[in-house]
């Protein structure tokens, strides 16, 4: 049975309509969705929870990804062919939404899909007009050659490498999940490299407003504040209700967490926020 993900910032009735559509192309297509609660237009965040999930997925899954500000504009559609240990496929706009779950499966190949895949669509719902159709298509094994022509000038989202340099680790804020937990863009390998588990480390937010700091300017220094000293554990309940650490999450990545509340509302962070955790 061929599987199709689902993935947009939806939260409304279009993904039934991308069902509808793909059901009536393939009728026995099991539709899995990922979410429709990304954030309006947040392409990174989207990128994070393609990336975290996709891998997992059964050999020729089909992964429609729909957060696409630029609808209706001259952004071009895509369809890519992913291959690691198994082989899945991505569709979904040219704005850096797919890249990183590429990235995640294996080496890939992209392709911009041809006018001529999908009937004429409406300026507004690529989702449903051009997407849909295009990884039905694919679920049923048509060839994806046939769909487009191979580009190598696709669009990749910017972002700040994870570094690490005199005792700060410097970072990246990707994803906030449902519980509040703030994912960043840290690998578990390069955060082993850093600290050790037990250890304790300060948090700094680079993109704090000055009037979170009391005492000092944050802008220009490092701000020590009683609040953002986390230590690293192996998972929430090391820690009591309601304190703050860090941990390797399930995706892999260096997570700010706390023990049964929210680490967004308790730190103020937001995703695409620079943070430095400093030994």
């Amino acid at each position: 049975m061929p599987i199709i993900t689902l993935l947009t910032d939806f939260r409304d009735v279009y993904p039934a309509a991308m069902k509808a559509v793909i059901l009536t192309i393939a009728p026995q297509t099991n539709i899995v969705d990922i979410t429709h609660a990304i954030p309006p237009q947040n392409i990174k965040w989207g990128a994070a929870a393609l990336s975290f999930t996709a891998p997992s997925f059964p050999d020729n899954t089909v992964h429609v990804a729909v957060v696409d500000p630029g609808v209706g504009s001259e952004r071009r559609s895509l369809a890519i062919q992913a291959t690691g240990k198994k082989t899945q496929y991505l569709v979904g706009p040219d704005n850096g939404l797919l890249i990183p779950a590429a990235k995640t499966i294996g080496s890939f190949e992209v392709f911009e899909i041809f006018s001529k895949s999908t009937e004429k669509p409406s300026p507004t719902f690529h989702g449903r007009d051009i997407f849909a159709p295009v990884g039905a298509k694919l679920s049923l094994g048509e060839d994806i050659h046939e769909m487009g022509v191979p580009i190598t000038d696709f669009i990749e989202l910017p972002t700040k490498a994870p570094a690490i340099k005199n005792n700060i680790l410097t970072g990246e804020i990707i994803f906030i999940d449902s519980f509040g937990n703030i994912i960043t863009n840290i690998p578990e390998e390069i955060a082993l490299n850093f600290v050790n588990y037990g250890e304790t480390v300060f948090l700094e937010d680079r993109t704090l407003p000055v009037s979170f700091c009391t005492t000092k300017l944050c802008s220009g220094e490092t701000v020590f504040l009683e609040d953002r000293t986390l230590p690293f554990v192996h998972t929430y309940a090391d820690v009591n209700p309601g304190e703050p650490l860090l941990l390797i999450g399930s995706h892999g990545f260096l997570e700010i967490s706390l023990n049964k509340s929210s680490a967004k509302d308790y730190f103020n962070i937001d995703t695409e926020d620079i943070i430095q955790i400093i030994k």
